[in-house]
């Protein structure tokens, strides 16, 4: 997954203004504490990044 499918997919899925807010401000145990940007820039795939959000704020298994 590329990053700009990671942010197409974080719309789709939040809305644009409460995907930056989940993506910058939710930690996220399963990313070692991290938030979602943090956790990219860290270097963690991407698709990993996106499925701990899928997993945390539960969507639905046709939008991952």
């Amino acid at each position: 997954m590329r990053l700009q499918e990671f942010w197409s997919r974080m719309s789709g899925a939040f809305g644009s203004v409460r995907a930056e807010s989940v993506a910058r401000d939710h930690v996220f145990a399963v990313l070692g504490g991290r938030t979602a940007v943090e956790a990219i820039e860290a270097g963690l795939p991407v698709r990993r990044v996106w499925l701990a959000v899928c997993e945390e704020y539960d969507v639905p298994a046709k939008e991952r």
